[in-house]
C-alpha cells in the first residue's frame, strides 16, 4: 500500500470523527502529523459517569509490539493531560484509541493490539493496529471485567472508526 493510500485511509477515519461529532484535527508529535480526536459521553447505565473518549491516529514505517506499547502509552498521556474536567475515576472516565498505521506489521504486534483491554485507574486504552498491506484493522473486542460497563461503547466506536474505513 502506498504512502498516499495510508493519508487515504486516515483521511476516511478523521470523516468518520467529524461525523460522530470527535471534532477531530491534526496535531505534530516528534514532527510527525498525529490525528485526534475526542468526544464524551454520559450514560446512567454507565453508574451515571461520563466516558471521554480520545482517538490518536498516525502513520509509522513499522509496527513493532514496542511501537504500539510506546504510542499507546503516550496517547494514554496525553489524554489524562488534555482530559480536562473532574479528574478520572470521580465520575468520570477515560478510553484512548491509540491508532498506528503502516504497510510493516509484526503480527506480534497485531495479536498484542487484540490480545486485552490496557487498563490503568480509570482509564483503558485499546490499541489499534491497521495493517495496510493486508487490509485489516486489529484491537481488543472484548468484554472485560474492568471496565465492562463501557466494552459494548468501545467495541460500537471501534467499528464505526477503523472497520467502516477501507484499508486497502
Amino acid at each position: 500500500m502506498s504512502e498516499e493510500s495510508i493519508r487515504t485511509y486516515l483521511g476516511t477515519v478523521e470523516r468518520q470523527l467529524a461525523a460522530d461529532g470527535c471534532g477531530p484535527r491534526w496535531e505534530q508529535w516528534g514532527g510527525s502529523p498525529v490525528l485526534i480526536g475526542r468526544r464524551a459521553d454520559f450514560r446512567m447505565r454507565w453508574a451515571a459517569t461520563k466516558l471521554h473518549l480520545f482517538t490518536v491516529a498516525t502513520a509509522v514505517p513499522e509496527i513493532t509490539v514496542q511501537t504500539v506499547e510506546g504510542f499507546t502509552a503516550q496517547a494514554l498521556r496525553y489524554a489524562k493531560t488534555n482530559k480536562g474536567g473532574l479528574p478520572v475515576g470521580f465520575q468520570t472516565g477515560l478510553a484512548v484509541f491509540p491508532v498506528l498505521v503502516s504497510d510493516r506489521v509484526d503480527p506480534a504486534a497485531m495479536a498484542w493490539a487484540e490480545e486485552k483491554q490496557r487498563n490503568q485507574f480509570g482509564c483503558f486504552a485499546r490499541p489499534v493496529v491497521v495493517d495496510a498491506a493486508n487490509g485489516y484493522a486489529g484491537y481488543y473486542q472484548g468484554k472485560p471485567m474492568v471496565g465492562l460497563a463501557y466494552a459494548a461503547h468501545l467495541i460500537e466506536k471501534g467499528d464505526l472508526y477503523f472497520r467502516s474505513a477501507p484499508v486497502a
